[in-house]
């Protein structure tokens, strides 16, 4: 494959943006900064998406999943925002049909469009199996998402045969998919299919160390984002308009991605904190606590990104010391 052949110029990207749930010193879900975090998202012109690793979906409890919801739904009034299903299993686990009904039903209630976690129960069955659990689940709802998550976001990850890829490609009520492999040629033979079969498909890369893959086509449904979705919907106008910065502001905010999504990746999550602390957004830089953190050290590095990322944009109204 020759991916010069995908490159899409003056493309108007989709962005979504997984929103980060701060928290205050006590240890309690910040809402204040949550809901001002929305706000902002939606204001640069990004859907929020609640709910998903970032939002740390499979360590909340079931009344914090449901305030995030409502409140997302108040603050989004009527626009479109993405809410994650996750269903909790271990290796070895059935695939729980009703608990992932359970839980499209919920986020359909509160107006947004879900977005399928993989479980144990899911990716164990034999891929026939798991192409009708998909139609099953798609048949619930008018419109949903799904993940292809890679073992380094999380155990019970699974990338697809690009057979079965196609097979749900086809399911109607399927209107994307966020493909998190970190593999750049993966995600380019799932465009070439997407070009080729369902061209209204959207391809959501979650590849944060590649964050140029819009360049061939891709959409975007990311953590980084959410450390500046300011910063992302800049550059996402610059790619529609032809705009040659483009290629600079990317490459300071892959380098962002770079540092933030190093191993264990699953602690950019305090990146992403620490950032918006020092941006002044939220008022700590704490995490869940169950969450991995990063040391001290790192926040020397972010504030020099984040002057940077000010100095190129003028759209960042200050970094904290």
């Amino acid at each position: 494959m020759n991916p010069i052949s995908l490159l899409k110029p003056r493309r108007k990207i989709t962005g979504i943006s997984a929103i980060l749930l701060p928290f205050t010193s006590a240890g309690d879900v910040d809402w204040a900064g949550f809901d001002l975090h929305v706000e902002r998202t939606l204001n640069a012109g990004l859907a929020p998406a609640v709910n998903m690793d970032t939002g740390y979906a499979n360590l909340i409890d079931e009344s914090t999943r449901e305030e995030v919801l409502r409140r997302t739904q108040s603050i989004c009034s009527g626009k479109r925002y993405v809410g994650g299903v996750f269903v909790p299993s271990q290796e070895g686990a059935a695939f729980d049909l009703a608990a992932y009904q359970t839980g499209i039903q919920q986020v359909v209630d509160f107006g947004g469009t879900p977005i399928l976690f993989q479980s144990y129960g899911l990716v164990e069955l034999a891929e026939p199996d798991l192409v009708e659990a998909y139609r099953t689940m798609g048949s619930g709802c008018d419109e949903f998402l799904f993940f292809e998550l890679g073992t380094m976001f999380a155990p019970f990850g699974r990338i697809y045969s690009i057979e079965v890829y196609e097979q749900l490609m086809q399911i109607p009520a399927a209107t994307g998919a966020k493909h998190s492999s970190l593999r750049r040629a993966e995600e380019w033979q799932r465009l070439e299919l997407r070009d080729r079969v369902r061209p209204d498909f959207k391809v959501y890369t979650g590849n944060d160390l590649a964050v140029d893959m819009v360049m061939y086509g891709s959409d975007y449904l990311l953590g980084l984002s959410t450390f500046a979705p300011d910063a992302f919907a800049l550059r996402d106008s610059y790619w529609e308009n032809g705009d040659d910065r483009f290629y600079e502001l990317n490459d300071l905010l892959q380098y962002l991605g770079t540092f933030a999504f190093r191993n264990p990746t699953s602690a950019y999550k305090h990146s992403a904190a620490m950032f918006l602390h020092l941006r002044g957004q939220i008022a700590t830089n704490l995490t869940h606590p169950k969450s991995p953190t990063r040391p001290d050290s790192d926040l020397e590095i972010l504030k020099e990104i984040a002057q940077d990322l000010g100095r190129m944009t003028g759209r960042f109204t200050g970094v904290s010391s």
